[in-house]
């Protein structure tokens, strides 16, 4: 069984156990957390798509941990005019582990 769920403005497929990195949430590591906007719920045999949320469903997760991501640069330059900045930029992220999908 696996869900589409929406959180942090993105949209991820997860499934049971499965673990991924979602835009950060509050909590500490080993506090559970609930998704409410569920967006498709499948599995072998049927899948029920919402229009645009399913009324009921939910995906519950346990937060692994708190987190940066790598560092990108963010460079700008205009040629022939004297202009160059340099920046660096680290996301911050949450990492979670889905323990169940309820429908």
């Amino acid at each position: 069984m696996y869900a589409v769920i929406k959180t942090g403005g993105k949209q991820y497929r997860v499934e049971q156990g499965s673990t991924l990195a979602i835009e950060r949430l509050v909590g500490d590591p080993g506090t559970p957390v609930t998704f409410d906007e569920v967006l498709l719920i499948g599995s072998e045999s049927e899948t029920r798509l919402g229009r645009p949320l399913l009324d009921g469903a939910s995906v519950t997760a346990t937060i692994i941990e708190q987190s940066r991501a790598k560092k990108i640069i963010v460079f700008k330059f205009r040629r022939r005019k004297n202009y160059k900045r340099k920046k660096g930029h680290r996301q911050y992220f949450t990492r979670v582990r889905i323990d169940a999908i309820a429908a």
